[in-house]
């Protein structure tokens, strides 16, 4: 599997998501008061760090899916069976906001959502590439 197979469109989703997670940043820096949620609690720690692991175990084992999948053959196991778009969901709903919660924030949920629809935006394009790879190699 070539760079390009494995990125698909990132580098469009890219260029509207990095920004998104630089700005949360400089916003979270220059005005932290404003995004603090007084804590984390205890117990939102434990759930927040229990999500992230799961998040993060979904993005490795997604990823891993990915590279390890014969060429040009559709994954349809592991959290490929439960959602469409594992890696889209995992980073911008169990990874980008947990973060943000055990760093003080709740700036990260709304990154996590505003990351989450544009992935979905390009989630059409992005299955027609990967349809595109399997028929046509």
């Amino acid at each position: 599997m070539n760079l390009r197979e494995l990125i698909g469109i990132g580098n469009k989703t890219g260029k509207l998501i990095f920004p998104i997670i630089i700005i949360s940043i400089i916003l979270n820096i220059v005005f932290p008061s404003f995004f603090l949620i007084a804590g984390p609690s205890s117990l939102l720690l434990m759930i927040s760090t229990s999500v992230l692991i799961i998040g993060l175990v979904n993005c490795i084992w997604s990823q891993v899916l990915i590279i390890h999948v014969p060429k040009h053959k559709l994954i349809t196991s592991g959290p490929f069976s439960i959602v469409k778009h594992p890696l889209y969901t995992g980073v911008s709903l169990l990874v980008i906001p947990w973060i943000g919660f055990i760093l003080n924030t709740w700036l990260g949920v709304v990154a996590g959502i505003i990351i989450y629809i544009i992935l979905r935006m390009y989630a059409p394009e992005e299955k027609n590439y990967q349809l595109n790879l399997v028929m046509h190699g």
